[in-house]
C-alpha cells in the first residue's frame, strides 16, 4: 500500500510539473533592471515578486494552471543610506527588491496573463495603457495556436514633452499614458465615455500604437492587443 501511495504521489507530481507553465525572463538592455512580478486576485505569489536582472542575465519562474498577474521591469534603482530600495521607474513602493504583492507605479510597460488550465487557452498582451519604460517581447515557446506579443521599440524617444518622465540627469526615463498625464475622462475612457463606441483612439494613444502594433495602446485595444495560445512557455525579453 505505502508503495502504491508513493507512486500516485509521483505520478500526481510529474502531471503537475508538465502542466505548469515556465516564464524565462531575459536582459538585453544595455543597463540592469529589477523586473516585478504580481499576482491576479485568487492567484498565488510567485517563488520571486522581485529580482535584480544585469545585462545579458537570465532567469526563470514556474506558474501553476490557471494564473492570472503581470510583469513589468523596474529602472534606475537603488538603495539609500537607511537601505530603503526605490526605482525611477516602475516602483512598486515596497521599499525591497521583491514587491510581495504590489504593482509598479505608472509609467511602466505591462506584461499581462492569464493562464489556461485542463488544456485550455492562455491570454496575454503587452500593455501601455499604464504608460511605457522600456521596450519588451513575449515570445511564445512551443504551444500552438501562438503569436509573439511586444513593444520593440523605444517610445521614450518619441514621447511628447507634455507626458515625459524625466530623470535626475534630464533623459527621459518613461512617458505617461494621456489618462496617468491629465486624468481626463475622453483619456481614461470612464464616465460617459466608459465604452468602446465612446472612447475611441487618440492623437496620444495612436504615439504609442504606431511605435508598437502589437500592444495594447489605450483601454479598447482588445482587439489588437490580445493573444492566446495554448501549452506554450513564454520567454519575456526586455530591449529585445
Amino acid at each position: 500500500m505505502a508503495k502504491s501511495v508513493f507512486v500516485a504521489f509521483v505520478f500526481a507530481f510529474l502531471v503537475i510539473g508538465v502542466k505548469s507553465t515556465t516564464f524565462t525572463f531575459t536582459n538585453n538592455c544595455p543597463y540592469t533592471v529589477w523586473p516585478g512580478t504580481q499576482s491576479g486576485s485568487g492567484s498565488p505569489a510567485l517563488s520571486q515578486t522581485g529580482f535584480q536582472l544585469n545585462n545579458g542575465a537570465t532567469t526563470s519562474l514556474d506558474a501553476s494552471p490557471g494564473w492570472s498577474g503581470r510583469f513589468w521591469a523596474r529602472t534606475r534603482c537603488g538603495s539609500d543610506s537607511s537601505g530603503k530600495f526605490t526605482c525611477a521607474t516602475g516602483d512598486c513602493g515596497s521599499g525591497q527588491v521583491q514587491c510581495n504583492g504590489a504593482g509598479g507605479a505608472p509609467p511602466a510597460t505591462l506584461v499581462e496573463f492569464t493562464l489556461g488550465s485542463g488544456g485550455s487557452q492562455d491570454f496575454y498582451d503587452t500593455s501601455l495603457v499604464d504608460g511605457f519604460n522600456l521596450p519588451v517581447s513575449v515570445v511564445p515557446q512551443g504551444g500552438s495556436g501562438c503569436k509573439t506579443s511586444s513593444c520593440p521599440a523605444d517610445v521614450n524617444g518619441l514621447c511628447p514633452a507634455e507626458l515625459k518622465v524625466v530623470g535626475s540627469d534630464g533623459a527621459t526615463v518613461a512617458c505617461k499614458s494621456a489618462c496617468e498625464a491629465f486624468g481626463s475622462p475622453q483619456y481614461c475612457c470612464t464616465g460617459s465615455f466608459g465604452t468602446p463606441q465612446t472612447c475611441p483612439p487618440t492623437d496620444y494613444s495612436r504615439i504609442f500604437s504606431n511605435a508598437c502594433p502589437l500592444a495594447y495602446s489605450y483601454a479598447y485595444d482588445d482587439l489588437r492587443g490580445t493573444f492566446t495560445c495554448t501549452g506554450a512557455n513564454y520567454l519575456i525579453t526586455f530591449c529585445p
